[in-house]
């Protein structure tokens, strides 16, 4: 693995952690368990713009994990990963179809995605589909916060597009 490969992955793993940590420090109203802004999914976003499948795959991964242990625990790394692992592979298939999806309806399809992973993932661990009951206001949640999070994600990668920062496919 290259150096700068490394580097990128890297930077942007600690980019999503910081957004994590960020967002953790934020007062915002909790409506339902599990409602929560989704800044690190600008990273994932970007990754998967810039980077090769499997290194964004890599970044995802990283970040979920360290994020979970970092402030969740145990229990959070399996949430982190059930939501943010579908949500990474629905919007790797959208992506291949960018001229059909922008990118912030995209971050809303992966939003919405990641919300469906962990309450399946809730279901298992509480042995209960109750707990569907939150899920229509996880999805109102997953439209704003994925179309806020999708335009911020759509305005770092142009602006990494026009820079001289934009990794090469081919040097990675």
């Amino acid at each position: 693995m290259s150096t700068r490969r490394i580097t990128w992955i890297g930077v942007l793993v600690s980019q999503a952690l910081m957004l994590h940590g960020v967002e953790r420090l934020l007062p915002v109203p909790q409506l339902a368990p599990g409602v929560k802004l989704g800044l690190a999914n600008i990273v994932t976003l970007v990754a998967l713009n810039v980077l090769p499948w499997g290194d964004a795959w890599l970044v995802l991964i990283l970040r979920s994990f360290l994020g979970a242990l970092l402030g969740g625990g145990a229990s959070g790394v399996l949430f982190s990963l059930s939501g943010g692992i579908l949500s990474f592979l629905v919007m790797s298939l959208l992506l291949r179809h960018q001229k059909l999806f922008s990118i912030p309806a995209i971050s809303v399809a992966g939003a919405f995605s990641h919300n469906l992973g962990q309450i399946l993932m809730a279901t298992l661990v509480v042995e209960t589909f109750n707990i569907f009951v939150y899920f229509p206001v996880l999805a109102v949640s997953a439209l704003v916060t994925g179309f806020f999070t999708g335009v911020i994600s759509e305005l770092t990668i142009s602006a990494l597009r026009h820079s001289r920062l934009m990794p090469m496919v081919g040097d990675l």
